[in-house]
């Protein structure tokens, strides 16, 4: 299966590039965003994306529901991230929330509270997962150093 996705996906990108070299508008002319080149490129961007999303998922989805304790082991990351986000909004102060809301009082952009706070409780989320992703790489080679 795997073999015929890459060979989908080299004709794809040939024909592609065929189609970038033959299809490529002026860079002069000022139209050129609207060309059909242009569209054309977007277009199997697109279906590109979507192929690859679809297929990390199903093979994703095959493997964990396959590999013994895999659904298990996806529950407890499940887990970790709720309880992450969880941490995430707790941190979120309204305070901050509410000094934002007052900054912007009167101008053309005008935030409400919870969206403030929801952009904090996400920044506080993507923060924890960097510090999750460094102590999972930096870990085991700690380990390695000192464990002989």
């Amino acid at each position: 299966m795997h073999k015929i996705l890459k060979i989908v996906l080299i004709v794809i990108s040939v024909i592609a590039a065929i189609m970038c070299f033959f299809m490529m508008p002026s860079p002069e002319d000022p139209s050129a965003i609207d060309s059909t080149g242009i569209n054309v490129m977007f277009l199997i961007m697109w279906v590109l994306l979507i192929f690859a999303a679809v297929t990390a998922l199903f093979f994703g989805l095959r493997k964990m529901i396959t590999t013994p304790g895999g659904l298990k082991k996806a529950l407890f990351s499940l887990g970790g991230l709720a309880i992450l986000f969880i941490i995430g909004y707790a941190l979120s102060s309204g305070d901050e929330a509410k000094a934002v809301v007052d900054t912007f009082a009167g101008k053309e952009i005008q935030p409400t509270e919870s969206t403030v706070k929801t952009i904090g409780m996400l920044l506080n989320v993507f923060f924890g997962m960097v510090v999750v992703a460094v102590l999972l790489m930096v870990l085991p080679g700690v380990k390695r150093v000192f464990g002989k």
